[in-house]
């Protein structure tokens, strides 16, 4: 006995879903950025230089291999389509680096105001010791005190206070 196929799950039509051919919008970016990188290089510019000095030399020099005559306008229409994917890509790439920044400016912000709320706190946590200190006796402060009442004692004609445990 054959046992039946299982069923090939139906797509719902009120559940969005991946089309086969969509793009992932931030592939696409990364490599856009990736490019735009490439292309703001020296490296970019050398080999760039490189390949339309070659392209005049043999236009120019070699007879039997002249796919691109004088005035270059193969060479023109190569640059115009550079240009024209160039300058969206770098669009693309400046506008995700903003992003960035507006994240980083966003996160930056949230770091300082809690900076500045834990400087408050423990300004007026240091606030509130110094009360607390300058209200309180310090041995220093005692032992004065100690002193000016023995003097008081000594100058009535009592007995000096002994300043030792047990005389």
């Amino acid at each position: 006995m054959r046992t039946p196929m299982p069923e090939a799950p139906r797509r719902r039509l009120d559940r969005p879903g991946r089309r086969p051919f969509e793009l992932d919008p931030d592939g696409f970016a990364k490599l856009s950025e990736r490019v735009a990188r490439f292309l703001g290089t020296g490296r970019f510019l050398a080999i760039q230089t490189v390949v339309v000095i070659i392209w005049i030399a043999l236009n120019l020099t070699a007879v039997s291999l002249r796919w691109d005559p004088y005035p270059f306008i193969l060479l023109n229409l190569a640059f115009s389509t550079q240009a024209a994917y160039a300058a969206p890509l770098i669009l693309l790439a400046q506008n995700r680096q903003d992003d960035r920044d507006r994240v980083a400016l966003d996160e930056d912000r949230t770091r300082a105001e809690r900076t500045k709320a834990d400087t408050e706190y423990l300004a007026r946590e240091l606030a509130a010791l110094r009360l607390a200190v300058g209200e309180m006796a310090t041995r220093d402060y005692l032992r004065g005190e100690l002193e000016r009442l023995g003097d008081r004692l000594v100058g009535d004609g009592e007995r000096p206070v002994s300043r030792r445990a047990g005389g």
